[in-house]
C-alpha cells in the first residue's frame, strides 16, 4: 500500500445499518462487514488528511481510525447524513490552531449558513468550528498540492458533486449523470459508487444501474457504497457480483495513484 489511500469510513445509507428496531437478516447479522456507518471517506495523501462528507458518525469515524489532523473537507451535498457531524471538526481547530478549508457548491454553502448559522454568523459563537468556505464549480481545484476534479450529477432533484483524485473516483447519492461528466472519469482504476439495493429508487442507483454506470466508466475495480439493509448480507451479495466488483465495507482501504 502506498502513502496515498482512500479509507472508506462508512458505507451505510441515511439510517445506517443496522437500522434502529429492525430485525431483518442483515440488521441482526454477526458479520462485521454488515455493520455500516453513514457514508464517508478519508483521503490520506502524503501527509494530508481530506474528508469526504462529515455525516452524523463523523466523530466515531475519526476516533475509530485515530485521525489526529484534518487538512480539508469535501461535501458532496447538503443532506443530513452527509453534513450532520460538521460541528465535530472543533477538536481539529483546537489542535491545529487554524481554520479548516471546506469545498462544496454554492447551494450547499448557502444551506450550511442556515443549518449552522452559529458557525457563520457575523458574531460567531465562542468555540464554534472555524471553517474557510470555498465554492466548487466545474474546474479542478487544489488542496495541499493535490488536484481534485469535481464530477457533477443528480440525486433525484438534488445536484451532487463527486470527486476524482488521481486514479480513484468517489460517486455517491447518484441517480443520473450526463455523458460529459462520465468522460471526466475515463482512466479511473478504482470507482467507488453508491447503490442502495436491488429495486428501483427515485433518487439512488440500484445495484443494476450502478453496474451499468460502471461499465461506461470501465474501471479495473468497482466498490459499492451507500448501501441499504435491503441489499442483503455482505458475503452472500458479493458472491453474485461480476469480477472486479465488490460491496465496500467500513474500514476498506483503496490505494490511490496520482
Amino acid at each position: 500500500m502506498s502513502n496515498n489511500k482512500c479509507i472508506i469510513l462508512g458505507t451505510g445509507t441515511s439510517q445506517g445499518v443496522p437500522i434502529i428496531g429492525c430485525t431483518c437478516e442483515v440488521c441482526l447479522s454477526n458479520e462485521d462487514k454488515d455493520v455500516r456507518l453513514r457514508s464517508s471517506a478519508l483521503l490520506s495523501i502524503g501527509s494530508s488528511n481530506i474528508i469526504i462528507d462529515t455525516g452524523p458518525d463523523f466523530r466515531q469515524q475519526m476516533l475509530r481510525h485515530k485521525v489526529d489532523h484534518l487538512d480539508g473537507i469535501l461535501l458532496t451535498h447538503e443532506h443530513n447524513d452527509h453534513v450532520a457531524g460538521l460541528d465535530d471538526i472543533r477538536p481539529f481547530n483546537y489542535m491545529q490552531k487554524e481554520s479548516i478549508a471546506l469545498f462544496t457548491s454554492r447551494r450547499v454553502i448557502d444551506d450550511l449558513k442556515t443549518k449552522y448559522n452559529y458557525i457563520f454568523a457575523e458574531e460567531r459563537y465562542p468555540g464554534a468550528p472555524s471553517i474557510n468556505l470555498n465554492e466548487i464549480g466545474q474546474e479542478s481545484f487544489m488542496i495541499d498540492q493535490v488536484s481534485f476534479q469535481p464530477i457533477h450529477y443528480m440525486h433525484g432533484s438534488v445536484p451532487v458533486i463527486g470527486f476524482r483524485v488521481g486514479d480513484m473516483a468517489y460517486i455517491t447519492d447518484i441517480k443520473f449523470i450526463e455523458d460529459t461528466e462520465i468522460e471526466k472519469l475515463k482512466g479511473v482504476r478504482n470507482l467507488i459508487v453508491g447503490a442502495l439495493h436491488h429495486r428501483a429508487h427515485h433518487s439512488h442507483f440500484n445495484l443494476s444501474e450502478a453496474l451499468t454506470f460502471a461499465q461506461k466508466v470501465n474501471p479495473e475495480y468497482v466498490y459499492i457504497t451507500h448501501i441499504s439493509h435491503y441489499m442483503g448480507c455482505y458475503t452472500a451479495v458479493n458472491k453474485t457480483l461480476p469480477k472486479g466488483v465488490q460491496l465496500a465495507y467500513d474500514g476498506l482501504e483503496i490505494e490511490i495513484s496520482l
